[in-house]
């Protein structure tokens, strides 16, 4: 598996390869699958209390983990995956709301599911992204 690099960034990514024993993101040739991503402080893991505070977190924290496996970020997204505890059009739209602010020139794929709970208790949204780096990129 050479041709798989895997990363965690700092703070919360290392935290959880060494606590629960994933990665944040692997890189293959020049894709990167990112693992879910919460709302969460990216060096302390604390959870953001609301709901449009988690969303936009979680936004930011996909842009970190891209950046730190080699990417350039949201607008090299193909793909989301989203979870959500809360499925009500408020919730919805904030969640497109971020998503026109950090993809301004392309709609990625979205596939959106409702969830009783995520990986940690209070998360309200999970992220999940594709992207494709450019060859030689």
């Amino acid at each position: 598996m050479s041709h798989l690099r895997y990363y965690a960034y700092d703070g919360v990514g290392k935290r959880n390869l060494e606590k629960y024993y994933y990665s944040q993101a692997v890189r293959i040739d020049n894709r990167i699958e990112c693992a879910g991503q919460g709302g969460w402080d990216p060096k302390t893991g604390e959870l953001a209390k609301t709901i449009e505070e988690q969303i936009e977190k979680t936004f930011q924290n996909v842009q970190l983990n891209l950046k730190d496996a080699g990417g350039a970020g949201w607008s090299q997204v193909y793909r989301i995956r989203s979870y959500h505890t809360d499925l009500s059009p408020q919730a919805l739209g904030l969640t497109i709301a971020a998503l026109r602010k950090w993809c301004p020139d392309h709609a990625p794929v979205w596939t959106c599911v409702g969830v009783t709970a995520l990986g940690e208790e209070g998360m309200l949204v999970e992220m999940e992204v594709e992207a494709q780096i450019p060859r030689g990129g």
